[in-house]
């Protein structure tokens, strides 16, 4: 799964304070979440007449008419701005030269100078500032994030979005702005590009001069083109996103129960004529979990670690920006955002480098492989087949990287690197190739090796020093921080890490041993002992080969494959 906010809420209660300041329409589900997960210090609305309803359901959580009595209060670390749009700017502005964290509902401003001196107010500051670009945290989302990734749709050719509905009708902001910021957020980050031109067309019926309806058009640099349809003068309520991959279509609806959808629709040509295979649709899986919750708590998670949020206020501007290019183009017809960038030539190699990557001559990268946006893989490197380097990756010259490895987002690999076949090196991962590094003192000579044997699985942000073997189909939990040899299936986690169970080869923490010292893989099936202690084997299974074809695609979600081992086990006790 790409970079993104835990979809885990946190069950401990928030160390962070914060005020929603505007409960009404939006800030009321603001407040109940806020307030769930243990951080809701006060509430602020000019509107005294909520307050007794306010004070029935969160007891003594402060109320307050006047913003400036929630800014001068030092026990309150952050606000939660759920106010008009054209507000946001003055008041973010306020409550970040106050020393407060912000989150402020989207759009970040309504001009794009006030989002960028936001932007760089937070930055001098020190503070965090979040926009609440909510499906940016709704699961559909970050597993198209991971599928587009992953190649699993192709080339992507075409995006689209209608966002309609019959319902609340602003009076002090169009439907533009009301509406398209949601999709304009998941389109750039599906994307990862800004686009280069725009047309906006719209229509108003109810207020003079407030569009009730718009359809937006984007190019983008890669070739993409797609389009945002959005009106609140619509029969029914509409949410969908449709995707059209070379290999895969895509469709999200939020209104339906099963809300992501993949169709591996193919195009024929007989007689020279194209001619559309249709095939079912495959109902992708996802967590459940509210996405606002899941905002709110990475926004807290932001507070307390003193980390970018996924939704930051840079990303927050770039929305601006395409937001404000779709105004002047209603106005004033197609916009060119900025300059068309310059192609890369048509890469002739058998993997993919996209046009924002960098691989070195000199390095050696295998068949099938894919490097995605913003990567660099240096001379000498060697990479092979079929691996996936997510965004923001750096592969050193002199690591050696097997086949069919998957590489997250942000992720260092540096020369002593060796990283054997089917490894998946998880976001933020650390990979470290001296003991005690100095600035002053040159020891590019006694680089160490570190070893990450066949099949493990590293997690997000997890550490591993230098010199360390971690064994084969290990797993080292998120955050740990590894100091010393990890045993083949050996599960580890802490800081430093220490080893507190086995996982099988499906990545599954096995329960404790029958009578006869053996554990059962719920998703495989497969038997594991240890045949001394400290050494877990596979006794169904040689560990050099391969899955069979017909366990090695998922089929059940985690949730699933846990209750039925959960039933499994009460039915055998009884």
């Amino acid at each position: 799964m790409p970079k993104g906010p835990n979809m885990q809420a946190s069950a401990n209660k928030s160390k962070a304070r914060v005020a929603v300041v505007g409960v009404g329409y939006w800030g009321k589900n603001l407040v109940r979440n806020f307030h769930e997960l243990g951080a809701l210090a006060a509430l602020c609305d000019a509107d005294r007449s909520v307050e007794a309803a306010y004070k029935r359901s969160y007891g003594d959580v402060r109320f307050c008419t006047e913003y400036r009595e929630v800014l001068s209060d030092a026990s309150i670390d952050a606000v939660a701005l759920a106010t008009p749009a054209v507000a946001h700017y003055e008041m973010a502005k306020a409550a970040l030269e106050a020393g407060k964290d912000v989150i402020v509902e989207k759009p970040l401003a309504i001009d794009v100078k006030h989002g960028d001196e936001l932007v760089k107010l937070a930055e001098e500051k020190h503070r965090i500032l979040m926009v609440g670009h909510i499906l940016r945290y709704h699961p559909a989302i970050l597993k198209l994030q991971q599928l587009i990734q992953d190649g699993a749709l192709g080339k992507i050719n075409y995006l689209y979005s209608n966002r309609l509905n019959i319902g609340k009708i602003r009076t002090e902001e169009n439907i533009l702005w009301s509406f398209a910021p949601h999709d304009i957020s998941v389109m750039l980050s599906l994307l990862n590009e800004m686009p280069t031109r725009v047309t906006c067309q719209g229509k108003a019926d109810l207020n003079h001069g407030i569009p009730d309806v718009t359809l937006s058009h984007f190019e983008f640099p890669s070739g993409v083109q797609a389009h945002i349809f959005v009106s609140w003068l619509h029969p029914v309520k509409e949410q969908r996103l449709v995707i059209v991959g070379s290999e895969k279509m895509a469709v999200f609806d939020d209104t339906t129960e099963h809300k992501l959808i993949l169709y591996p629709h193919k195009v024929e040509w007989k007689n020279r004529i194209p001619t559309a295979v249709k095939a079912n649709g495959e109902i992708v899986n996802l967590e459940e979990q509210e996405p606002l919750r899941a905002e709110c708590q990475h926004f807290l998670d932001c507070v307390e670690s003193r980390t970018s949020p996924v939704s930051d206020g840079s990303e927050g501007l770039r929305v601006l920006r395409v937001l404000d290019a779709c105004q002047r183009a209603l106005r004033d017809g197609e916009i060119a955002l900025e300059a068309p960038r310059v192609r890369k030539e048509k890469q002739e190699h058998p993997y993919f480098v996209h046009e924002s990557a960098y691989a070195d001559e000199g390095a050696q990268i295998g068949v099938g492989t894919r490097i995605w946006h913003f990567s660099h893989v240096m001379k000498g490197a060697r990479i092979g087949e079929r691996c996936v380097i997510g965004q923001n990756v750096n592969v050193d010259g002199g690591t050696v990287i097997g086949n069919n490895v998957k590489i997250q987002n942000n992720v260092s690999v540096y020369t002593g690197a060796v990283i054997e076949d089917d490894v998946f090196l998880g976001p933020s991962c650390v990979l470290t190739n001296v003991t005690n590094p100095r600035s002053q003192v040159n020891r590019h000579s006694l680089y160490e090796t570190t070893l990450l044997k066949r099949g493990c699985t590293i997690g997000a942000n997890a550490t591993i020093v230098c010199g360390v073997e971690i064994g084969r189909y290990a797993f080292v939990g998120a955050g740990s921080v590894v100091t010393k040899k990890v045993a083949d299936f050996g599960l580890v986690v802490g800081n430093p890490a220490r080893q507190v169970g086995w996982m099988s080869r499906h990545g599954h923490r096995l329960q404790s041993p029958d009578s006869n010292g053996v554990m059962l893989c719920p998703e495989s099936g497969y038997r594991y002992q240890e045949i001394e202690p400290g050494v877990l084997r596979c006794l169904d299974l040689d560990e050099e080969a391969p899955l069979p074809e017909n366990l090695n695609k998922g089929t059940k979600s985690y949730k699933q494959l846990k209750e039925e081992a959960t039933y499994v086990c009460a039915t055998t006790r009884s």
